[in-house]
């Protein structure tokens, strides 16, 4: 059975994990009689997580036609002959309507009829609660159809487990493209090693020929020694330490921020640097030293600045994970500095701008530790930005874990430390939906 993905907007995600089947239809009868009969209504409402009655229904209310769904049979009629496109397109609009999240788009959502008899959608990823247009048709129908309340989220936990498993295969396939690409390199620096090797070989018969020559005269030898030692004079077997050199290896060697300050400090004069480290304390009177406040080379201030140099060049995933592993700075000022520096100034659209340069946030974590480093990271972040940002932590939450880059138990753990410590309790009241989604998730697979 072909597949598509849920929502139009997901159409070229060929990673989505949500999808359902393609619609079919077949016309059926003749003249007044004739009826659209939509053969897999039942497999498609299932895919949606909602009942075949609603889709059915929906597509009467919006054509003006009789429809009708048959629960023994399973058989979905709407009056009237109607294309298949035509259909597909209105499903689309019950999708966006009646399934997918208002706020993250995902169609993990649960109708709730509220007290006073109104429709919302609440979302079980993100915990967004979504008010249905009351003015609908089909909200009438849902209000005397209620749908069950509680929704299993066993198809949900296995979908996710099938897509990390053919992540890890893709990236099993890269590797294997990588190596054959390796090899065949390596073949062509063998083959130019070989080529090498035969000129050093004719070049040392040549300087053997002229030691023998210059050997069979004492005169010739002499002066084949007092040559060699001329030679050996010419050469400068030390390294050039003049100012003009110095800093040009700064330049070549450093970003360049770096070099700007490691080129101010070579312009110090000696006597000041010895008497900056004499003067690192003073006695006061009591005779205690103080010490002098004195800006570290590596602050957090400049690590964030040299990350931006970096960002604003244009530098790949795998360059930036050489360059942060290169940093002198605690694991977490590395982290906390490299999220800072992606978002800083993002409010609205928080979520979205993670999604985009996830995989700079994916350079910097590789194991369990700097997953949590990270989640700290998130919470720095928020806690400094505006409460826009504040209200979109659990997207940004989902969107790196839908992206492998945290893993539920990571995520949970953090939370408790977040609520056990009583920090932040606006944050954590905003992630505590998606940790309880994540659980009731985890704890539905154990009983499986």
């Amino acid at each position: 059975m072909a597949l598509q993905n849920i929502g139009a907007a997901n159409s070229d995600d060929a990673f989505y994990r949500y999808k359902m089947p393609r619609m079919i239809t077949k016309i059926e009868g003749r003249g007044n009689g004739i009826k659209t009969n939509i053969v897999n209504m039942v497999d498609i409402a299932k895919a949606l997580a909602r009942p075949a009655s609603y889709t059915t229904k929906y597509f009467g209310c919006e054509l003006g036609a009789q429809s009708k769904f048959d629960e023994k049979t399973g058989v979905s009629l709407v009056n009237g002959a109607h294309d298949t496109a035509k259909l597909a397109g209105l499903l689309e609009n019950f999708i966006k309507k009646y399934v997918q999240c208002y706020g993250c788009g995902n169609p993990e959502t649960e109708i709730i009829i509220t007290k006073t008899q109104m429709l919302t959608l609440k979302c079980a990823a993100c915990g967004y609660v979504s008010d249905v247009d009351m003015r609908d048709k089909l909200t009438t129908f849902i209000l005397k159809n209620p749908p069950e309340q509680k929704r299993g989220k066993k198809e949900a936990k296995g979908m996710r487990r099938a897509e990390k498993e053919r992540l890890k295969e893709g990236e099993a396939a890269d590797e294997e493209v990588k190596k054959g690409k390796k090899e065949t390199k390596k073949k062509g620096t063998t083959s130019a090693k070989d080529g090498a090797s035969s000129k050093t070989a004719s070049t040392k018969k040549k300087a053997s020929s002229d030691e023998d020559r210059r050997s069979t005269s004492p005169v010739g030898s002499q002066n084949g020694d007092a040559n060699d030692d001329e030679d050996d004079d010419d050469v400068e077997w030390q390294t050039d330490t003049s100012a003009a050199a110095a800093q040009q290896r700064i330049k070549e060697q450093l970003s360049a921020v770096t070099a700007e300050m490691v080129m101010l400090s070579t312009n110090e004069p000696v006597h000041e640097k010895k008497s900056e480290k004499a003067n690192k304390g003073h006695a006061n009177g009591n005779g205690k030293l103080e010490a002098k406040n004195v800006v570290p080379a590596n602050s957090y201030d400049t690590l964030l600045m040299e990350i931006k140099d970096n960002l604003s060049k244009g530098i790949t995933a795998s360059q930036l994970q050489t360059f942060l592993s290169s940093r002198s700075g605690s694991s977490q000022e590395v982290i906390t500095a490299l999220f800072e520096a992606l978002f800083q100034g993002v409010g609205k659209g928080f979520s979205k701008e993670v999604l985009k340069k996830k995989t700079y946030i994916a350079a910097a974590v590789h194991d369990e530790e700097s997953q949590l480093l990270l989640c700290r990271a998130v919470e720095t972040f928020c806690g400094k930005c505006c409460p826009d940002a504040v209200k979109e932590v659990a997207l940004v939450l989902k969107v790196l874990y839908d992206g492998d880059v945290l893993e539920e138990e990571t995520i949970v753990k953090w939370y408790e430390e977040g609520i056990s410590g009583g920090k932040a309790s606006i944050l954590f009241k905003n992630v505590k939906p998606f940790v309880e989604w994540l659980q009731s998730a985890e704890s539905e697979s154990e009983e499986e």
